[in-house]
């Protein structure tokens, strides 16, 4: 399905108000027979004349209509919105060029240069419904009209679009004309309806896709109820579970790894190993789909391949099939990993189960994954921007040291008993897992800002980089909410495994969000929200700036 990359908008009634041409005193003034368009009536009258007096007549009309005309409802938003989008604009309307530029003046936002592209019946080509107009809109966009959007009003807008080919919404104005929503791709009633349909045809960010569209989705999607499912698909749930014979529940989970090609055996294991391991089930079966690009060699592929086996056998996981292939729909090494295990029906922790009042723990600290694949993938950049070798080389070593595994914690928060949730920390950081974890769990969080942990490492690279720690890919740290009474012992276990862990928030009532303050029982504090993880959103530039290098003779390893 072709992208949306330009929006191209009828004028009066759409942008503007409508009712503010009468069409009918129009047709009176000029001799149209009532129901024919008055254009059209105009080009067949028969002497130049009586067309010059007719045209004379009409732009009278449209003059005083112009004059009073006022934006439509949700238009100077919308506007600015699209164009912030980097979308291309224009119109197309019947009307004269100097009406339309009349009546934009009286607009706030908006002026004519706002627009690439304006049409109107002083054009030479035959006016809406003909389709020569948004021909020759797609082609001073310098697009192909599939990947236009027209914006109409009318029968004419929606018909002169689609026989174009490009894509159309209709905007009632409040109006039932079903003709018009039959023909039409789209039916909005007022401009800010359009927001949405935009977004969903245009490119979406790299990244996870945005909550709220995976719920929408989800709602569409999911079958009937099966009383098997225990833990069904849902924003924040990681992990499907499902009732077998008798007391056992079989966990899955699949995830892709997309960065760290260099250990992207090990990280495809660990992070579906601990999905797993936080609903406080033992991880026991892999699968893999290993996809990579033309000019790959045999030798990278069974490297990733031993890689693969290797951190199943540390995770007494067996790695019992998948498929492999060399694809140019890929431009890296890409390895989804679709991980089993199981659990007793009574020891398996699901987020429902967390409530008002218990404790939220954090282990090691933020960004852990994130940091070693920024200093793994980026190391010349790094040093570019001001960071020795030994400082690269110890952001490295965060994923061996402390790794991006939480099998450790997540079993002993399960053996402990005191857990009612768990969720790793992955895409998008602490606070899109924490926002996750409020969704799922249905209340509302608490969070101590001056509680969170922030490595050293991640820190001194974070910082150059211009990266909020609290927004890059975590993978290694684990949220536990447990009863307050229990959080001492939860704790001092942890603290005697090795595993660093400081109690950071509070479970507060239903709802979902997260409310943060400076400190426990101190100010209100912001709290960042990201819509693509940090390490998506400079990811680009920094291989950027490695291509370039490369160009240039420097070279990256």
């Amino acid at each position: 399905m072709p992208h949306i990359k330009a929006v191209l908008f009828d004028f009066d009634g759409t942008l503007t108000e409508p009712g503010n041409l009468d069409f009918d005193a129009i047709r009176k003034a000029i001799g149209c027979p009532a129901g024919r368009p008055i254009l059209e009536f105009i080009r067949a009258l028969p002497g130049a004349e009586q067309r010059a007096e007719a045209v004379r007549v009409l732009d009278r009309f449209e003059a005083e209509a112009a004059e009073i005309s006022r934006p439509n409802h949700g238009a100077e938003d919308m506007v600015r919105s699209l164009k912030n989008r980097g979308l291309r604009l224009g119109i197309i309307s019947r009307n004269s060029l100097a009406s339309i530029r009349k009546a934009l003046e009286n607009f706030k936002r908006v002026r004519p240069e706002d627009f690439c592209v304006i049409l109107s019946r002083d054009d030479p080509f035959a006016p809406k419904p003909d389709p020569q107009g948004i021909y020759e809109a797609a082609r001073r966009f310098g697009l192909p009209p599939q990947e236009m959007l027209l914006v109409g009003d009318f029968t004419f807008d929606i018909e002169a679009g689609r026989r174009a080919g490009a894509r159309t919404v209709f905007l009632s104005n409040g109006r039932l004309l079903p003709d018009c929503e039959a023909l039409a791709d789209h039916t909005i009633h007022n401009l800010e309806e359009l927001e949405e349909i935009v977004r969903l045809h245009s490119a979406l960010p790299q990244g996870k896709l945005p909550n709220d569209l995976l719920r929408r989705f989800l709602g569409d999607i999911l079958p009937d109820p099966d009383t098997a499912l225990l833990i069904p698909p849902a924003v924040g749930e990681d992990v499907a579970a499902v009732r077998l014979q008798g007391e056992e529940v079989l966990v899955l989970k699949s995830d892709p790894v997309t960065f760290a090609a260099e250990a992207i055996g090990h990280y495809a294991v660990t992070v579906n190993a601990n999905d797993l391991a936080t609903s406080g089930a033992d991880p026991r079966w892999l699968l893999a789909t290993l996809l990579f690009p033309p000019g790959t060699c045999a030798a990278e592929i069974r490297e990733v391949m031993v890689s693969l086996r290797e951190t199943a056998d540390r995770n007494c996981m067996t790695l019992c099939g998948g498929h492999t292939e060399i694809t140019d729909a890929v431009n890296r090494p890409v390895v989804v990993a679709c991980a089993c295990g199981t659990v007793e029906a009574g020891r398996l922790i699901q987020k429902k189960n967390m409530r008002e009042g218990d404790r939220i723990l954090f282990t090691k600290g933020v960004a852990v994954e994130g940091t070693a694949i920024l200093a793994r993938d980026f190391g010349e950049a790094l040093t570019a921007w001001g960071l020795t070798g030994a400082q690269i080389e110890k952001c490295a070593a965060l994923l061996t040291e402390p790794g991006i595994s939480v099998l450790p914690e997540s079993r002993i928060a399960a053996k402990s008993g005191c857990a009612t949730a768990m969720h790793d920390v992955t895409e998008g950081g602490l606070a899109t897992a924490l926002e996750e974890l409020s969704e799922a769990g249905g209340n509302r969080i608490r969070i101590f800002r001056d509680r969170i942990p922030v490595l050293e490492e991640t820190q001194m690279l974070c910082l150059p980089l211009g990266i909020d720690p609290l927004g890059l890919i975590g993978s290694g740290s684990l949220l536990i909410t447990c009863r307050p009474g229990e959080v001492g012992r939860l704790l001092a276990a942890l603290r005697e495994a090795g595993i660093d862990a400081a109690c950071i928030g509070e479970v507060l009532g239903e709802g979902a969000g997260i409310e943060a303050l400076a400190c426990e029982g101190g100010k209100a504090a912001h709290w960042p929200k990201f819509p693509v993880d940090e390490l998506a959103r400079i990811y680009g530039k920094l291989l950027a700036g490695k291509n370039t290098q490369v160009q240039n003779g420097h070279g990256f390893r």
